[in-house]
C-alpha cells in the first residue's frame, strides 16, 4: 500500500470491481439469509437470488460477518496503513455502521467512520472521493470531510416495478406504504434522511423513466457531477437509461453503470433502476 491512509467500505456501495481495484478500496461484504442459510453476498449469484425470490423463499439482509471489518482493518494495517477512513451505508438502512464502529474500537490504527446518508453509488462515490484524495497525497481529515460532503449532497432517484420487496424488507417510509400496487402505476422514490420516500408516481414504465431522467437533469444542471445508473437484473434497461443521461448531461465527469449489490437487489426486486447524481 503506497498510501498511509486506507479506504474501506461495505458492499452496498455497489462499486464496480474495476473502480474498487483502481482506487485500492477495501470492500467488506454484507450477508444474506436465504431461507435458513446465511452467506456473504459475494457468494450469491444473481440467478440464485432471483430463483429464491421467485420461489418466495424468505430473504433478509444482515451486516457483515462478526469481525469482518476488524480483519479488513487489520489487513490495511499490515499493508502499511496508519489511519483508515471507513465509509458506510446509513445506519437507518443497515446496522453495518455499528459493526464497523465495534471493529474500529479494536483496531491497531485509528478508524474514522463516515455515514454516507444512503447506500448504492451515493456511498460508492463517497468512498471513491475519499480514495481520490488519498491517492493525490491528501490527509485523512481531508478524505473524511470530502466523503461526508459527497454522501450528504448526493441524490438518488429510484424506479421499482413494485413496492412489494421494499415493503417486505421494511425499507419504505409511512408515506411510501400508501402507494397502491396497480401494475400500471410506477412509484418513483428517493432517499431522505436515510429513509426511502416517494417523490412521484407515474402511469407506465416509459413515462416513469422519462420522469427519472428529467429529475436527474434538473439536479445536475449547472453543477459538476458524477452520475451512476444502478440496476438489479436489468442490464439492458440500465444501458438505455445511461445513454439517455449521457445525452442530456454531457458535462458529467464519471458516468458509471453498475448492478447493485445482492443485499440491495433483495430489497428492491428485479427490474429496479436508479440514478445517483453526486455533485463534487
Amino acid at each position: 500500500m503506497s498510501s498511509r491512509v486506507a479506504v474501506v467500505t461495505d458492499s452496498t456501495a455497489s462499486l464496480p470491481a474495476r473502480l474498487a481495484d483502481r482506487f485500492n478500496i477495501i470492500t467488506v461484504p454484507m450477508q444474506l439469509k436465504i431461507g435458513s442459510e446465511l452467506i456473504d453476498e459475494a457468494y450469491v449469484p444473481t440467478d440464485r437470488l432471483l430463483q429464491a425470490m421467485d420461489a418466495q423463499i424468505p430473504i433478509t439482509t444482515q451486516p457483515p460477518a462478526p469481525d469482518a471489518f476488524f480483519w479488513a482493518y487489520q489487513d490495511a494495517w499490515a499493508k502499511g496503513a496508519e489511519t483508515i477512513v471507513s465509509v458506510h451505508v446509513t445506519p437507518k438502512l443497515s446496522p453495518a455502521t455499528d459493526a464497523a464502529k465495534a471493529a474500529a474500537a479494536k483496531s491497531r490504527v485509528p478508524v474514522f467512520i463516515v455515514d454516507s446518508h444512503s447506500s448504492g453509488m451515493t456511498l460508492g462515490f463517497a468512498a471513491l472521493a475519499a480514495a481520490r484524495i488519498v491517492q493525490t497525497g491528501g490527509n485523512v481529515q481531508h478524505a473524511r470531510t470530502v466523503a461526508e460532503e459527497r454522501g450528504r449532497n448526493a441524490s438518488v432517484l429510484i424506479y421499482v416495478n413494485t413496492l412489494h420487496y421494499l415493503r417486505q424488507a421494511g425499507r419504505v417510509s409511512a408515506a411510501a406504504k400508501l402507494f397502491g400496487d396497480a401494475l400500471s402505476v410506477k412509484p418513483l422514490l428517493t432517499v431522505v434522511n436515510g429513509e426511502v420516500e416517494p417523490f412521484d408516481k407515474v402511469v407506465g414504465r416509459e413515462r416513469a423513466l422519462g420522469k427519472l431522467v428529467d429529475k436527474a437533469v434538473a439536479l445536475a444542471y449547472g453543477r459538476k457531477v458524477d452520475i451512476a445508473v444502478e440496476h438489479f437484473a436489468a442490464e439492458k434497461e440500465g444501458h438505455e437509461l445511461l445513454q439517455m443521461l449521457q445525452q442530456r448531461i454531457p458535462h458529467a465527469r464519471d458516468v458509471v453503470l453498475t448492478q447493485v449489490s445482492a443485499a440491495i437487489g433483495a430489497n428492491v426486486g428485479p427490474g429496479a433502476l436508479a440514478v445517483t447524481v453526486s455533485p463534487f
